[in-house]
C-alpha cells in the first residue's frame, strides 16, 4: 500500500478542485475591477453602470471611448451567446439520441438481461449485468457532454467579459493589459480543469453506490464520460471553426485586400461576426477540446487500472492516480499563475511572449516535483499491471516516469510549435521575406514550413510511447498523455489569452484608439497568435498519446489477441482509416469555403448599395452577416460530425472488431502529424511582422497596403481554415474515434462483422 488513506484521498480529490474553482473566482473578481462605462441603460443584463475611468488619454474624450467600447463589448457577447445557445439546441437533440444508441447498442449484448454475469478479467466473481453497464454508461456520457459545453460556455463568457476591460487597460500600459487578459484565461483554465476533475469524481463515487465491488464494470461504463466530452468539443470545434473563418476570410478579403482599410474598421460589415467567432471558435472550441482530451486519457488510465492489480484488489488510493495527479496539476499551475500576474511584473512589449513560455517551464519544473510526491505517496512499491492478457510486474517510479515524459514531451511540443509560429525567429521571418515576390512564394514557404514543423514534435511523441509503453504497458501511455495535459489550467490560460488580445485590438480600432493604444494591443496579439499555435501542439500531442491508450484498451476490451496488419481484414481498416483525415479536413475546408464565399459577397454588397458606408457616415448591417456566419456554421457541422460519429458503428458492426482496429490504427498515424495549424498560425504571424514594422527587415518589407502585406494577407487567409477549422478538429477525430470504439466494444465483440459472417 502507498502511504495515502482512502479517506484522505476522498478529502484530497474534490478539495483540489474546489481550491481551483476558488481560485478562477477570484481572478474573475479582480477582472471585473475594471470598470467600463456605459451610458445608456445595458437591457440585456439589467443593470447600469456609470462608472467613468480615471485617467484621461491625451486628445481622445475618454468617456466617449469608453461607452463605444461598452457598446462593442455588448454586441460582442450578444452575439457569442445566441450563437452558442442555437447550437447547444442541436446539441441537446443529438445528445438525446446518441445516448439512446449507446443505451440500445450496448443492453442488447446480452439481450437486455438483468441477471449478474461472470466477470471478463477478474475471473471467478460475478459482475453487474450489461444492461447496467448500458444505462450508465448513458448517464456517463451525459454528464461528460453537458461539462463539456458549461467549460465553452463559461470560457466565452469570460472572454467576452475580459476582452473590453483589456482594452481600456492597455491605456495604462501593456503590463495592465497583459495582467487581464492573462487573468481571464486563467479563469477559464482553472474552471475546466476543476470542473472536469470534481464531475468525475462525483460520477465515481455515485456510481459505486450501485456497483459496489465490480470495479470492472464502474469504470467501464465511466468511459462514457470521455465520449461525452469530445463528442461535444467535435461539434463545438467544427461549428466555431466554421463560423470564425468565415467571418475572418470575408472581413480581410473586401475589407484588407480590396478596399484597403486596417483590419477591424468598424466599416467593415462582417467585423462582428469577426469578433464573435474568435469566441465561440478559439475559446469555447478549444475548452471543449481539451476538456475532452482530459476525460478521455483519465478514462483510459481508470479502465486500465480497474482491470490490473489496483482494481481487482480494490486499492482504492492506487486506483485513483490519475485523479491526484490532476489535482495536484492544479496546485502547480495555481503557484505558476502568480509568477505571470503577481510576481514578475510586464514592463515592455519585449517581455510578454518570454513571459508565456516562463509558464510552460515553471509549471513543467514544478509538475515534475508533484508527479513524484504524488507516485510514491499514493502507489504501492510494486504491483502488476494489465498487458494484452498477461501481467506486466511494475515499479512505481516507473510510472513516475511515464507521466514524467509526457509531462516534458509536452514542454518540448509547445516550444518547437512556438520557434516555428513566433515572428522573433528566422521561420517565420523567411515567410514573411518570401511576400516579396508575391503569394505564391508565400504559400509555398509557408506549407513546407509546416510540413517541416511536425519532424521533431512526432519523435518526441514517439520516444514518449516508447519509454512508457516499455515500462508500464498501456497504462504507462494513458498516464503518459495525463502527464501531459496535468497542467492543462495554465495550457488553456496562456491558450485563452490569444483571443481575448485579439478581440481587445479590435475593439481599440473600432472604438477608434491611438495609434499607440492599437499597437500595444497588437503586440499582446501576436504572442497570442503563438500561444494558440502551442495549445493546439498540446492539444495534438495529448490527443495522439490518449488515443493510442484508448485503442490498447478497446483491443484488450474487443477481445482481439493481436492487430495483425498482414490479415487483409485488419489493412483494408488501416488505408480506410488513414484516408478519413483526408475526407474530414476536405469537408471542413470546403465549409468554409463556401460560407467565406457567401460572407464576401455580402460585404461587397453592403459597400456597394449603402451610401456613405465607406466615408463612415453611415453604418453597416453587422446583423446579416452574423447570419450568414451562424447558419454555414449550424448547417455545415453536421456532415463531418456524421462522419466521424458513424465510422466506428459502421465498421464494428458489419466489418467486426479486427478491421475497427485497423481503421483507429490509421486514422490515428495518419491524422497525427498536422501541419496545418502550424503553417496557418506562421502565415498569421508573418502578416503580423510585416505589419508591426519592428526590425530594418520587416520596415523594408513594406507599411500595410504594400504589395508584399497583400501577399501576407492572402497566406493569412489561406492559413486560417488550417490552423482554426480543418487541423485543430482533426485531433478530436482521432480521439473520438477510438473511445466510441472503446465504449461500443462489447457490442461489436458480440455482435459486430455481420459481412464478414454472411460471407
Amino acid at each position: 500500500m502507498g502511504l495515502l488513506s482512502e479517506g484522505l484521498t476522498q478529502i484530497v480529490i474534490p478539495l483540489s478542485a474546489l481550491v481551483g474553482i476558488g481560485f478562477a473566482l477570484l481572478q474573475w473578481f479582480l477582472v471585473s475591477k475594471v470598470k467600463v462605462s456605459t451610458a445608456f441603460g445595458n437591457e440585456h443584463n439589467g443593470y447600469k453602470d456609470r462608472l467613468i475611468e480615471e485617467d484621461q488619454e491625451e486628445g481622445i474624450d475618454n468617456h466617449e471611448v469608453s461607452i463605444k467600447c461598452a457598446e462593442i463589448q455588448n454586441a460582442i457577447s450578444v452575439g457569442a451567446t445566441s450563437f452558442l445557445f442555437t447550437q447547444y439546441r442541436y446539441l441537446g437533440v443529438f445528445m438525446g439520441v446518441f445516448g439512446l444508441i449507446i443505451f440500445l447498442f450496448l443492453g442488447s449484448v446480452k439481450g437486455f438481461s438483468t441477471k449478474t454475469e461472470p466477470c471478463t478479467y477478474n475471473t471467478g466473481n460475478t459482475c453487474k449485468p450489461a444492461l447496467a453497464n448500458a444505462f450508465f454508461t448513458t448517464v456517463a456520457f451525459l454528464l461528460g457532454a453537458l461539462t463539456s459545453v458549461l467549460s465553452g460556455f463559461l470560457g466565452m463568457k469570460i472572454a467576452t467579459y475580459a476582452n473590453a476591460r483589456t482594452t481600456l487597460e492597455a491605456r495604462k500600459g501593456v503590463g495592465k493589459a497583459f495582467t487581464t487578459a492573462f487573468r481571464s484565461g486563467a479563469v477559464m483554465g482553472f474552471l475546466l480543469a476543476a470542473n472536469g476533475l470534481l464531475v468525475l469524481f462525483v460520477s465515481i463515487n455515485l456510481f459505486k453506490l450501485y456497483y459496489g465491488d465490480d470495479w470492472e464494470g464502474l469504470y467501464e461504463s465511466i468511459t462514457g464520460y470521455g465520449l461525452g466530452g469530445s463528442s461535444m468539443a467535435l461539434f463545438g470545434r467544427v461549428g466555431g471553426g466554421i463560423y470564425t473563418k468565415a467571418a475572418d476570410v470575408g472581413a480581410d478579403l473586401v475589407g484588407k485586400v480590396e478596399r484597403n482599410i486596417p483590419e477591424d474598421d468598424p466599416r467593415n460589415p462582417a467585423v462582428i461576426a469577426d469578433n464573435v467567432g474568435d469566441n465561440v471558435g478559439d475559446i469555447a472550441g478549444m475548452g471543449s477540446d481539451l476538456f475532452g482530451s482530459y476525460a478521455e486519457s483519465s478514462c483510459a488510465a481508470l479502465f486500465v487500472a480497474s482491470i490490473s492489480s489496483f482494481g481487482i484488489n480494490h486499492d482504492y488510493v492506487a486506483m485513483s492516480y490519475p485523479l491526484i495527479i490532476s489535482s495536484m496539476g492544479i496546485v502547480v499551475c495555481l503557484i505558476t499563475t502568480l509568477f505571470a500576474t503577481d510576481l514578475l511584473e510586464i514592463k515592455s512589449v519585449s517581455e510578454i511572449e518570454p513571459s508565456l513560455k516562463r509558464q510552460l517551464l515553471i509549471s513543467t519544473i514544478l509538475m515534475t516535483a508533484g508527479i513524484a510526491a504524488v507516485t510514491f505517496i499514493a502507489l504501492p512499491s510494486e504491483f502488476t499491471l494489465f498487458n494484452f492478457g498477461t501481467t506486466k510486474a511494475v515499479k512505481n517510479w516507473h510510472l513516475f516516469s511515464c507521466v514524467s515524459i509526457g509531462l516534458w514531451a509536452g514542454l518540448v511540443i509547445g516550444y518547437i510549435t512556438e520557434y516555428y509560429t513566433s515572428n522573433a525567429y528566422s521561420p517565420v521571418q523567411d515567410v514573411a521575406d518570401s511576400c516579396r515576390t508575391g503569394a505564391a512564394t508565400n504559400v509555398i514557404f509557408g506549407l513546407a514550413l509546416g510540413y517541416k514543423s511536425v519532424i521533431i514534435p512526432i519523435f518526441a511523441i514517439a520516444i514518449a510511447i516508447y519509454v512508457s509503453f516499455s515500462l508500464a504497458a498501456m497504462y504507462g501511455i494513458a498516464v503518459a498523455a495525463l502527464g501531459m495535459l496535468s497542467t492543462i489550467a495554465t495550457g488553456l490560460a496562456i491558450d485563452a489569452y490569444g483571443p481575448i488580445s485579439d478581440n481587445a485590438g479590435g475593439i481599440a480600432e473600432m472604438a477608434g484608439m491611438s495609434h499607440e493604444i492599437r499597437e500595444r494591443t497588437d503586440a499582446l496579439d501576436a504572442a497570442g497568435n503563438t500561444t494558440a499555435a502551442i495549445g493546439k501542439g498540446f492539444a495534438i500531442g495529448s490527443a495522439a498519446l490518449v488515443s493510442l491508450a484508448l485503442f490498447g484498451a478497446y483491443v484488450s476490451r474487443a477481445g482481439i489477441q493481436s492487430v495483425d496488419v498482414l490479415t487483409p481484414k485488419v489493412f483494408i481498416g488501416l488505408i480506410v482509416g488513414a484516408m478519413l483525415p483526408y475526407w474530414f479536413s476536405a469537408m471542413t475546408m470546403k465549409s468554409v469555403g463556401s460560407a467565406a464565399l457567401k460572407m464576401v459577397e455580402e460585404v461587397r454588397r453592403q459597400f456597394n448599395t449603402i451610401p456613405g458606408l465607406m466615408e463612415g457616415t453611415a453604418k453597416p448591417d453587422y446583423a446579416t452577416c452574423v447570419k450568414i456566419s451562424t447558419d454555414a456554421s449550424l448547417r455545415e457541422m453536421i456532415p463531418p460530425g456524421a462522419l466521424v460519429m458513424l465510422t466506428p458503428l459502421i465498421a464494428g458492426t458489419f466489418f467486426g472488431v479486427e478491421t475497427l482496429a485497423g481503421i483507429l490504427a490509421g486514422s490515428l498515424v495518419s491524422g497525427v502529424a498536422i501541419s496545418a495549424s502550424n503553417t496557418g498560425g506562421a502565415w498569421d504571424n508573418a502578416k503580423k511582422y510585416i505589419e508591426a514594422g519592428v526590425s530594418e527587415h520587416a520596415k523594408a518589407l513594406g507599411p500595410k497596403g504594400s504589395d508584399s502585406h497583400k501577399a501576407a494577407v492572402i497566406g493569412d487567409t489561406i492559413g486560417d481554415p488550417l490552423k482554426d477549422t480543418s487541423g485543430p478538429s482533426l485531433n478530436i477525430l482521432i480521439k473520438l474515434m477510438a473511445v466510441e470504439s472503446l465504449v461500443f466494444a462489447p457490442f461489436f465483440a458480440a455482435h459486430g462483422g455481420l459481412i464478414f459472417k454472411w460471407l
